[in-house]
């Protein structure tokens, strides 16, 4: 193995390590990075195992993990009935969250989608239900995010198989 493999190895490991922290992390964008990395596995192998088909199936897949992750919480504050205000405050909320760290990514998305909800209308417990649905949505998001990471890495590890 020449040291250009090696250093992609090496490379397409870190990705891919740090892509699957990224999977239940919403600071990192997981599925990015683990496609970054399984990119760099497959160019150390000369494609010889992933070629376009599974790289460009790969890449679908990341990029909805992506986006399931990224609208779960506005789907889930509208599926407990909020209005729109709602679901684009807690789209705005999981934006605003990740910069407060921990806590902000947990209470972000339930806080938006409350005050989206009041703006709207001033019945307090409508907007309660908004930021809880907010935060299922989140929830269920991450553990689609999940599912769907390490598919990604089931496939390209199927695709080394056959």
């Amino acid at each position: 193995m020449d040291v250009g493999a090696i250093i992609l190895w090496v490379f397409s490991a870190l990705f891919v390590i740090t892509g699957i922290v990224g999977l239940v992390s919403p600071i990192l964008p997981g599925p990015f990075l683990l496609l970054a990395g399984l990119i760099m596995a497959a160019w150390a192998e000369n494609f010889a195992f992933a070629g376009p088909v599974i790289l460009t199936i790969l890449g679908i897949m990341a990029i909805s993990a992506q986006g399931l992750d990224f609208l779960a919480g506005a789907m889930g504050s509208k599926r407990f009935g909020a209005s729109r205000s709602a679901a684009i405050g807690a789209a705005i909320g999981a934006v605003v969250g990740v910069f407060f760290g921990f806590i902000g990514i947990f209470a972000g998305p339930f806080i938006g989608a409350l005050i989206g909800e009041l703006t709207v209308s001033k019945n307090i417990q409508a907007a309660g239900l908004a930021g809880i649905g907010a935060w299922l949505g989140m929830i269920i998001g991450a553990a689609a995010k999940v599912a769907i990471g390490f598919s990604m890495i089931a496939l390209f590890l199927f695709a080394r198989l056959i």
